[in-house]
């Protein structure tokens, strides 16, 4: 193995819902590394923000609006990206919502919105883009999948059951397609500091203190800690590893926690 089998230069990637946040930062590391970045949200004022956000970075990102849960706007947006970069080689399904509604108080509605946004359109959106992948012989799926694919929650039944899903749907990507030379993995991260996350991450805010106590690292992720795992399954560097869902959570899943005094 070499260094430059961690590189992306000439390779092409489509990160979902990156206009921000835990996207826009795996964008930016993908683009360290020498790909082009094309990346879509649901609005254009959202597709907007985020151009601004890459043009500040010096990154030449192309933004596409598309609902990812809308199989015909997903099967455009391909053809869109595919006529305005080539090619796609890299696929992140990182595009998702959560509800944190206690289940007894959870519509069917608001449940089933959480899972077609967050199990739905990975399958709609890989489906668009491997028949691509297939065709010129290789390619790399990443499923933002969560700690929620393997631990359960007060609030996030929808949640868990889609992000559990997702790990299954990774797998059988992997299972179906690693014969073409496609990787499907998952990055599961645990608790990042995000703009949604900021109200939870007050001093002595109770949920924060739970996270801290939970977390053998002592500090909640930065979007950062999410780079390095991001490029390595997209590069090279990852070609024998299929299936698997790396999760970046600063210990949480090996820990059982501190023993009460």
């Amino acid at each position: 193995m070499e260094m430059k089998d961690f590189s992306l230069e000439g390779k092409v990637a489509w990160v979902t819902g990156a206009s921000y946040g835990i996207g826009f930062a795996i964008a930016t590391a993908f683009h360290k590394a020498g790909a082009k970045i094309a990346f879509n949200d649901i609005k254009q004022e959202l597709v907007d923000k985020g151009l601004a956000s890459y043009r500040e970075a010096g990154i030449d990102a192309k933004g596409y609006v598309c609902d990812v849960t809308d199989e015909a706007q997903v099967q455009e947006t391909t053809e869109k990206i595919i006529n305005d970069f080539g090619k796609i080689d890299i696929l992140v399904n990182n595009a998702g919502i959560i509800k944190r509604i206690p289940m007894l108080e959870m519509s069917a509605k608001d449940f089933r919105q959480v899972i077609d946004v967050d199990l739905n359109a990975p399958f709609i959106v890989s489906k668009a883009v491997l028949p691509g992948m297939i065709k010129q012989g290789h390619g790399k799926i990443i499923n933002i999948c969560s700690m929620m694919s393997e631990l359960g929650r007060e609030t996030v039944s929808a949640y868990a059951a889609a992000k559990g899903g997702l790990k299954m749907l990774t797998r059988n990507i992997a299972s179906e397609y690693g014969a073409y030379n496609i990787q499907c993995n998952g990055i599961g991260p645990g608790y990042i500091e995000t703009p949604q996350t900021a109200p939870l991450r007050t001093p002595g805010h109770p949920f924060n203190e739970f996270i801290l106590a939970k977390t053998p690292a002592n500090r909640w992720g930065k979007t950062e800690d999410l780079m390095g795992p991001a490029v390595f399954l997209a590069s090279d560097a990852s070609n024998f590893v299929n299936g698997h869902v790396l999760y970046v959570d600063g210990g949480i899943l090996a820990y059982i926690g501190k023993q009460p005094q």
